[in-house]
C-alpha cells in the first residue's frame, strides 16, 4: 500500500464536498480550525453550493475532487460530509493521478467509497471525522486526525464489554459505514478481506436491515476470512412496530458464532462523537482481553 507523505506545518489541505449539500459554516469551522492548527486551507469552489440533495450536480463535486487531486499543493483532502453521492463520481474522476501524487482522502460514512476505492487503487485513506462534525468531536477524535496526518502513530484503548471475544488479531485494516461496505460485496470495489482487521459502524437502519447485511456478509465469506472485527458505533438504530427485540450485539455474535476471531463491541469510531483516525489499507494490531481493548496502528 502507498502511504501519502505527512504533513508539515504550512502545507495545504483542501476541503470538498462530493456528498449531500452542507451549510458553508460548518466548512468555514472547520478551516479555521485546521488553519490554527499550521496548515494552509483551500476550499472547492463547488463546496457549499446546492443542487438537489447534493452539493452541486455529480461535474461540479467531481470538478472540486479532481482539482483537489491535481493541485500540486494539497497534500491531503477532507470530504466535508457524507450522506450519498460519492459512489456517483467513481467513473468522473482520474484517480491515476492520485497514484502520481498521492495525498490522504479523509471522511466517513458514505466517503467509505472512497476507502474501498483507495484499496483498489493500492493507497493508504483516512476513515475519520469531518467538518460537519468537527464542532461536536471529542479532543481525542480530531487529535487522531492530525496524529495520521503529521505521521504520528494512534493508539486506541477503551473498556471491555460483556460480549467481546477475547484474543489478538493482527492484519491489514478495511471497513467503515456497514450499509456502504454492503451494497459493494459483488462488485470490484469491494474490500479484500482476507486476514483483514474488519471495523464497521452505521446510524439509522432498522435492525432487521442489520441482520440482512450480515447474512449477506456470512454468505460472502467474510467472517471466515477476516482476523479480527471492532464494532464501532451502531447509532439510532431502529426496530419495527411489531419488534424483532434483537440487540447489534446479539446479531453479530450469531453470524460469527463458529469463528474463532476477537470482537470488540462499543469502539471509538462511527457516527458518535467520539469518531477516532483509523487508517484504511495499513497494518494494525487488536488486543481484546476481559479488561480492555487496544487497537495500535
Amino acid at each position: 500500500m502507498i502511504c501519502p507523505p505527512q504533513l508539515i506545518p504550512g502545507d495545504t489541505i483542501a476541503l470538498v464536498s462530493p456528498a449531500k449539500a452542507i451549510e458553508s459554516s460548518y466548512i468555514e469551522f472547520a478551516k479555521n480550525y485546521l488553519e490554527q492548527q499550521g496548515f494552509n486551507v483551500l476550499v472547492g469552489i463547488n463546496a457549499a453550493k446546492e443542487y438537489r440533495y447534493f452539493s452541486g450536480t455529480d461535474m461540479d463535486r467531481a470538478s472540486d475532487l479532481q482539482w483537489a487531486i491535481d493541485h500540486p499543493d494539497v497534500k491531503a483532502i477532507i470530504c466535508n460530509r457524507g450522506g450519498y453521492g460519492a459512489i456517483r463520481l467513481f467513473d468522473l474522476v482520474n484517480w491515476a493521478n492520485l497514484l502520481r501524487e498521492p495525498k490522504w482522502i479523509l471522511g466517513f460514512s458514505d466517503i467509505t467509497n472512497f476507502h474501498c476505492l483507495g484499496l483498489k487503487l493500492g493507497i493508504e485513506t483516512v476513515h475519520s471525522s469531518m467538518p460537519l462534525n468537527f464542532q461536536e468531536n471529542s479532543p481525542e477524535s480530531l487529535g487522531s486526525i492530525l496524529n495520521v496526518l503529521r505521521g504520528k502513530q494512534n493508539e486506541y484503548i477503551w473498556n471491555s464489554q460483556p460480549s467481546n471475544k477475547t484474543g489478538e488479531a493482527t492484519g491489514n485494516v478495511v471497513g467503515g459505514n456497514l450499509s456502504i461496505l454492503y451494497s459493494l460485496l459483488g462488485t470490484p470495489y469491494s474490500p479484500n478481506y482476507e486476514n483483514a482487521i474488519l471495523f464497521i459502524e452505521d446510524v439509522g437502519e432498522q435492525v432487521y436491515h442489520l441482520d440482512r447485511m450480515l447474512w449477506a456478509f456470512r454468505f460472502a465469506g467474510v467472517f471466515d476470512r477476516i482476523a479480527g472485527l471492532i464494532v464501532g458505533g451502531m447509532t439510532d438504530m431502529k426496530d419495527t412496530a411489531t419488534p424483532t427485540e434483537w440487540t447489534v450485539e446479539e446479531l453479530i455474535l450469531e453470524h460469527t458464532k463458529y469463528r474463532s476471531l476477537p470482537i470488540a463491541f462499543e469502539a471509538p469510531v462511527g457516527h458518535i462523537s467520539d469518531n477516532r483516525a483509523f487508517i484504511c489499507g495499513r497494518k494494525a494490531t487488536l488486543t481484546v482481553t476481559e479488561n480492555h481493548i487496544s487497537f495500535k496502528q
